[in-house]
């Protein structure tokens, strides 16, 4: 996984309708209303006001996710962070939030319950603690 990025949005939680917008414009890597409308509504089944793309870039953009520009007569939203980067921050946080609110021995319970590639995910993780306090022992 990507190392924790420098900067982070303001706000991690986003809504449905956020998150499929932010989609689109890390797809397309900078984007227009225009562009994100006529993307949501290439979905026949879908209806959307302009104006409530506009509202959720704005949005995105209170909430440090996107940067509004303008070139021309025209504003473009670009992301602030990559795809990945956004998963790493989101799954940082959820740990950070499981271990505040769990103790060992509450974790330790669930084993009972997990499959083998579970318990397997999680020795390989304890194994990569162990080797990064190693190396925090020698630098020390």
């Amino acid at each position: 996984m990507a190392p924790l990025p420098e900067y982070q949005p303001k706000k991690l939680s986003l809504g449905p309708l956020e998150t499929e917008v932010l989609e689109i414009v890390w797809k397309l890597k900078s984007a227009t209303v225009k562009e994100v409308h006529e993307l949501i509504l290439a979905d026949p089944e879908r209806e959307l006001a302009y104006t409530s793309v506009t509202t959720v870039l704005r949005r995105l953009t209170d909430k440090g996710w996107l940067r509004c520009c303008k070139k021309g007569r025209a504003f473009y939203w670009r992301p602030l962070i990559s795809r990945e980067q956004a998963i790493t921050l989101k799954s940082y946080n959820q740990l950070h939030r499981f271990l505040a609110i769990s103790n060992p021995d509450v974790v330790a319970s669930f084993a009972d319950s997990l499959d083998t590639a579970s318990l397997d995910q999680i020795e390989a993780i304890a194994a990569r603690i162990e080797s990064i306090r190693r190396r925090r022992e020698e630098q020390n």
